[in-house]
């Protein structure tokens, strides 16, 4: 069974992008820092941000929010949709949206973490989208933006290139806190990243992207938002990551698991995990009980990916999720996963 998904058209310099708060509106919450993005957006992409009117509004409802998504989408002037951050209840959101509006005008829409909803959402209409992106963590803090993010990020909205997924050499889990004024020009404390780790056949896998953050992705399926059998997903690639509610590795052992029951790692071809979070502002282990418990993760999904599909090609630690810096990644997008040499490209058309 083939599931056809269209790319939408890319924005051009000028045009206008929305900017929304579908799960927390941190914009509201911490104005110095979304402001600060919205510069940063408008002079790395030249498109023209734009506010709704719970982008700000810290508390608004799920209608509200849906109200919002829904006007850009039939706002024809509106050529791409950005989330600020994500949260914990868009699967509220979720059954307010109009598919009419998104099939008529598909936009690319960026998110991460919680816009695993509404990235289901558009993929269960044929529209693809892009997992990555949140205004509020990767271009509103810090010095700058990191250079691996700028690059996909302009690659979603504008230039549809094929761009090889590197690693930059280092990683955070979490920035300084948006309150303190150092977080407008400090990255938070970053480490040395190791190579990545390959597993199963060394063959080259090139399949369009299907998942996004693991715990909303379960969420999604018990919700019955993904009405489809196994077999869309034939031949693709699964992204997955996890959050910073830090998931014991067998947790996340246990969400993979069912996910093999669903039959999905038996469809797809390959599998990228990303470099999970290990710490937070309140937990913050030892450098060796964070390499420890990323490996426990890595472990625990290639073992369980290897029972349900030991042809599958998998790559653990990727830098998209979580993290920062960010790649952004196609979803429903087609990326190459080459496990002969080790290498990552993925297509922005």
């Amino acid at each position: 069974m083939k599931h056809d998904l269209v790319s939408p058209p890319k924005a051009r310099p000028g045009d206008r992008i929305a900017v929304l708060s579908p799960s927390f509106a941190a914009a509201g919450a911490y104005p110095e820092i979304h402001e600060q993005a919205m510069r940063r957006l408008a002079d790395l992409t030249g498109l023209v941000p734009v506010e709704y009117p719970t982008t700000r509004t810290v508390g608004a409802s799920a209608q509200a929010r849906a109200a919002d998504i829904n006007a850009a989408f039939a706002d024809p002037r509106v050529r791409a949709i950005l989330a600020v951050i994500g949260g914990e209840d868009q699967i509220t959101v979720i059954p307010h949206l109009d598919a009419g509006l998104a099939r008529a005008d598909p936009k690319p829409f960026l998110g991460t973490s919680d816009n695993t909803n509404l990235h289901q959402w558009l993929w269960g209409l044929g529209i693809a989208s892009f997992y990555g992106g949140s205004s509020q963590v990767h271009l509103g803090p810090g010095p700058a933006v990191d250079d691996i993010h700028a690059r996909s990020l302009r690659a979603a909205l504008l230039t549809g290139e094929r761009l090889e997924i590197t690693d930059p050499g280092e990683s955070e889990d979490i920035g300084i806190d948006w309150a303190d004024p150092r977080a407008l020009q400090s990255f938070g404390e970053r480490e040395p990243t190791k190579p990545w780790s390959w597993y199963g056949p060394r063959r080259t896998v090139t399949g369009p992207a299907w998942g996004g953050c693991l715990e909303v992705l379960q969420w999604t399926l018990t919700a019955g938002r993904f009405p489809f059998p196994p077999e869309v997903l034939r031949g693709g690639v699964l992204i997955i990551e996890t959050s910073e509610e830090l998931l014991p590795a067998r947790e996340v052992g246990w969400i993979v698991r069912a996910m093999g029951e669903r039959g999905l790692l038996g469809a797809i071809d390959a599998v990228l995990l990303a470099r999970p979070p290990v710490s937070d502002h309140t937990r913050r282990p030892a450098a060796e009980q964070r390499t420890r418990l990323r490996e426990q993760q890595r472990d625990t999904v290639v073992d369980v990916v290897n029972r349900y599909n030991p042809e599958a090609v998998v790559c653990v630690g990727v830098p998209f999720g979580h993290t920062r810096p960010q790649w952004i990644l196609p979803h429903g997008g087609p990326i190459t996963v080459d496990g002969v040499e080790r290498r990552i490209v993925a297509d922005y058309r």
